[in-house]
């Protein structure tokens, strides 16, 4: 500990973080993109220990547009705020427009989503309401992929309520107008020092920067100054999050890190204010490695949590399902151990389709990852495993064959695939039970392994994980069933746990 952190204090996969402070308590949001529950929520006294205490949204809207998997849609890039006594979370869906969600107390109970402004390609929605006049803004991003238009900030006045907004909005930084500066985006809206502020990313993920505009009016004219950037660390397109500052009056700022397979991983980094009022963040514009920690009080070792027994048959909240989760998929019962149903499905053959995947984050150090696995399906066909999944996907579980027997199997597909092929030479499983293990080394190059009752063996080649376009890979358990009449039975996971390599 000796009074310093080291970066990142997220080492997994927390897309566009944003924070704010309440009292004596931090609050982090992310990104859950088509993953549900969304707009995760995250809790820590000192800014550098963190843990997941709950979810905003229960299941995302239109829930029939999130019935199967939209990986790299729903939640981006989500903004919260605390204002008149209630926490509040601004999202853009790419797809829908501009939605709010609000809560008396962190844990809620939060509203249902509210569209305060529909639009494609509406992204990045940050809200400010301004103390000294009583008026409250609305500024956001583009998408071009929706709707042509990126590299542009456009402001509004908005509903004290923030139920609509009160005009038609206005570009207010133009980032073609600024030379070598592209995919503007991200931007996060204050109040200092009688200025509007906007923090916001640009350059693209992987080799961007993080720039700070200024403007007395909101809706400009802003300058604008670089205050983040790579330089000679090792820390790629340092940007895209918030800014807090303690009750102490210290100001800091969270911001992400893409590391491909990984996601983008969080990073803390000092701030201050120059003596020509402009913000510097790191050690004069250079992410930091390691600093001194946050003048706060100590608080024990912490990180959101990864382990589980699935008591009752219920699993934590830090598993997410790849899409609004169906009835009966997962039992409760006496016991510990997830007990979920094999879910009919013609995409049984390919888990980047299936729904029904409860996944986590890949962890962003070299990890065992390991879960015991008991197919109680008598369905020919019925199968249940343990997945790495991205655009591409490496699984290993058990599979009832059409002779009644249980196979052990190792399979994969590459990102361009339509079907899965053996990774491994399938073996019977006698008791229809496995202990199932999967060494992440560096680098998210995965060997995957397997119990059968005699000491772990190695199945197949080594996997490379892989992102999806936006989203880092996830770990994921499932179960499934060929399409058919009736219910095809379950599968049982037991004590499921991540341990460093």
């Amino acid at each position: 500990m000796n009074g310093t952190y080291r970066n990142p204090v997220l080492n997994a996969d927390w897309s566009d973080p944003d924070v704010v402070r309440v009292g004596d308590d931090f609050y982090l949001t992310a990104s859950s993109f088509g993953r549900a529950p969304g707009l995760p929520l995250l809790h820590s006294r000192n800014l550098v220990d963190w843990t997941l205490v709950g979810h905003a949204l229960e299941r995302l809207e239109p829930e029939e547009e999130f019935a199967l998997p939209r990986h790299d849609c729903g939640v981006w890039a989500p903004s919260i705020r605390h204002h008149d006594d209630r926490f509040w979370i601004f999202w853009g869906d790419p797809d829908q427009g501009v939605f709010q969600v609000n809560a008396p107390e962190i844990r809620g109970p939060w509203t249902r989503p509210h569209l305060v402004k529909a639009g494609k390609g509406l992204i990045d929605p940050c809200p400010l309401w301004d103390d000294e006049t009583g008026e409250a803004y609305l500024v956001h991003a583009w998408a071009r992929s929706r709707s042509g238009v990126k590299n542009r900030l456009t402001g509004h006045r908005m509903h004290p309520d923030a139920t609509s907004l009160l005009d038609e909005g206005k570009v207010i930084v133009d980032g073609d107008r600024i030379p070598g500066w592209f995919t503007l985006e991200g931007p996060k809206l204050y109040r200092h020092d009688g200025w509007f502020w906007i923090l916001a990313p640009a350059g693209g993920v992987e080799t961007g920067w993080q720039g700070a505009f200024r403007s007395r009016g909101f809706f400009g004219p802003y300058e604008e100054r670089i205050v983040l950037e790579q330089k000679d660390t090792d820390v790629n397109g340092p940007h895209q999050g918030g800014w807090v500052r303690t009750a102490a009056g210290e100001d800091w700022f969270l911001h992400f890190q893409q590391r491909g397979p990984y996601g983008r991983v969080v990073h803390l980094q000092p701030m201050r204010w120059g003596r020509d009022g402009w913000p510097v963040l790191g050690d004069e514009g250079a992410p930091v490695a390691v600093h001194r920690r946050p003048a706060l009080p100590a608080q024990p070792p912490a990180a959101p949590a990864t382990d589980d027994d699935f008591p009752g048959g219920r699993y934590g909240r830090q598993w997410q399902w790849t899409a609004n989760p169906g009835d009966g998929w997962a039992t409760q019962h006496s016991g510990d151990g997830l007990r979920l149903s094999c879910v009919r499905s013609a995409d049984a053959h390919d888990p980047r389709k299936l729904p029904n995947v409860l996944t986590q984050r890949l962890p962003g150090l070299p990890s065992a990852v390991e879960t015991e696995l008991r197919l109680d399906a008598g369905e020919p066909g019925a199968r249940a495993g343990l997945v790495v999944l991205g655009d591409a996907f490496c699984w290993i579980g058990l599979e009832r064959g059409a002779d009644g027997t249980v196979r052990l199997v190792h399979r994969f597909a590459e990102a361009v695939a339509e079907r899965e092929r053996d990774a491994g030479v399938p073996c019977v499983a006698p008791e229809g039970r496995v202990r199932l293990r999967i060494e992440a080394g560096p680098g998210a190059r995965c060997r995957f392994s397997y119990d059968l009752g005699d000491g772990f063996r190695s199945s197949g080649p080594v996997f490379a994980a892989t992102p999806w376009r936006w989203v880092g890979a996830l770990l994921g358990l499932f179960a499934v069933a060929p399409e058919g009449p009736g219910h095809a039975g379950s599968a049982t996971f037991t004590r499921f746990r991540i341990t460093p390599l």
